[in-house]
């Protein structure tokens, strides 16, 4: 028999389950959308590479480093009034989803950037003696060549999210998190919390057994 508090909260563990899984889909689309154009511009610009700009380089860079050095508890409390201005309210996981997108952003950008920076520089040399305009090299030898290293990348940013939503709870961000906060902490439920926990932990499991499943399939070496 399930104890009665477990049976009680199961229609909030559901709500926030699917509150967490929408906060995270959400950033984690926008840090793709957004991210991946960043960290190739950081690997094309770069020292010896066929779109070579310091100045673009130095101020993408900076930008980047900028975000990823706050603290997300810190970045979530100033970004409160660009939240208010996007959603409208400061609470509920839409509102959390700014946060984490913007978090998101600059760490996929960089995942981007270190898997591109992976690919044999030969290969990229001989495609631009060939004639290769800089959109087809990015499309036809960056991205394909290191869709393995990316997809990873997603992965690991994914399960970053997750554990930032959970922060967000503090701020009545909504999902698992806020679960926690509002009925394992406040309330010194141990039960909630520890369901809580657990539901994290399989959560972030599964992420991971799909992101190293689809890596392996794309991986032709």
């Amino acid at each position: 028999m399930l104890p009665d508090v477990f049976i009680e909260m199961l229609p909030e563990l559901n709500k926030a389950f699917f509150e967490t899984l929408y906060m995270v889909g959400i950033s984690l689309a926008v840090a793709i959308i957004v991210g991946t154009p960043l960290g190739i511009l950081l690997f094309v610009t770069d020292k010896g590479l066929f779109l070579e700009n310091g100045f673009i380089k130095r101020v993408v860079g900076f930008g980047v480093n900028m975000v990823r050095s706050i603290p997300f508890i810190i970045l979530l409390v100033a970004l409160l009034p660009l939240t208010k201005i996007i959603t409208g309210t400061t609470i509920g996981p839409t509102a959390a989803s700014v946060s984490l997108s913007v978090a998101g952003i600059p760490f996929f950008a960089r995942i981007v950037e270190t898997s591109l920076r992976e690919i044999d520089k030969g290969v990229i040399e001989a495609t631009v003696s060939v004639g290769a305009s800089p959109w087809m090299i990015i499309k036809d030898v960056l991205l394909p060549e290191a869709r393995p290293a990316i997809i990873q990348g997603v992965t690991i940013t994914a399960i970053s999210l997750v554990a930032y939503s959970a922060m967000a709870g503090i701020v009545g961000g909504g999902g698992v998190g806020d679960l926690a906060i509002r009925f394992g902490y406040y309330r010194y439920d141990n039960t909630v919390m520890l369901t809580t926990i657990i539901v994290l932990i399989c959560l972030v499991q599964l992420i991971q057994y799909t992101g190293d499943y689809f890596a392996r399939i794309l991986d032709k070496r």
